[in-house]
């Protein structure tokens, strides 16, 4: 299987300080399954239907890995502590 990408967007954030508490500890449970942030952050420019909404894309080796992630129990502390406080839409697609 070919590398994959992880593309999150945040619909809306209520706390900004429970976001970064989240972000200090999703980051380092992504990179010990080989995560690989390629961007974070607003868009820095918006074209056609696109929305001003934060974005995270990560790279992966494999979708195993990626779905490994997710479940560690590094990232599953991470969501505990962004709670409720954020809308996001995650996807995962394969490379082409």
């Amino acid at each position: 299987m070919s590398k994959v990408y992880w593309v999150s967007t945040y619909k809306s954030v209520s706390d900004q300080a429970a976001l970064a508490a989240y972000a200090q500890l999703a980051s380092p449970a992504m990179a010990a399954h080989g995560g690989v942030f390629l961007a974070k952050g607003n868009p820095v420019q918006i074209i056609e239907s696109g929305m001003q909404q934060r974005v995270v894309l990560i790279e992966f080796e494999s979708l195993e890995k990626a779905l490994a992630a997710y479940n560690s129990d590094g990232y599953q502390a991470a969501l505990k502590v962004l709670g409720n406080t954020a809308i996001r839409d995650i996807r995962i697609v394969e490379a082409s």
